[in-house]
């Protein structure tokens, strides 16, 4: 009976975890969007506008899939510095902030995507970043 309980609360908590983590992703991922808009037609960083910033994936150098972009992040002087990206294939979630500097853009058809010189490995070894609470 200890047992079933026990197994009934671990399953309400990552339940409720995720809750936490979907809003603070749909929270983000609205954020996103509205600074997108926000800042229009002109090129952001790379030749790119922060629209086309956020639809790009993040790939490596043999054009594999490392990450998402979910936000575009600015310096003190408002100049794009770093992208929070959304690692693929390393377990849950995982944010990083991705310097812009050695990214290029890599047009494959209708999609622009951001070609970096980082490999899983560096990219799974820079901090972890929190997503802020919903």
């Amino acid at each position: 009976m200890r047992t079933l309980l026990f197994l009934a609360c671990s399953a309400t908590m990552l339940a409720a975890c995720s809750d936490k983590n979907e809003a603070a992703e749909d929270k983000l991922e609205r954020a996103a969007e509205t600074s997108a808009t926000v800042a229009g037609p002109l090129p952001a960083a790379l030749g790119l506008t922060e629209a086309q910033l956020l639809d790009a994936d993040l790939v490596g150098a043999d054009g594999k899939d490392l990450g998402d972009v979910e936000q575009v992040l600015r310096d003190s002087d408002n100049k794009v510095d770093r992208l929070l990206v959304e690692l693929d294939g390393i377990g849950p979630d995982r944010y990083v902030h991705v310097p812009i500097t050695g990214l290029k853009p890599v047009v494959n058809g209708n999609d622009t995507d951001l070609a970096t010189p980082l490999t899983n490995a560096d990219l799974a070894a820079l901090p972890e970043v929190k997503l802020p609470a919903p």
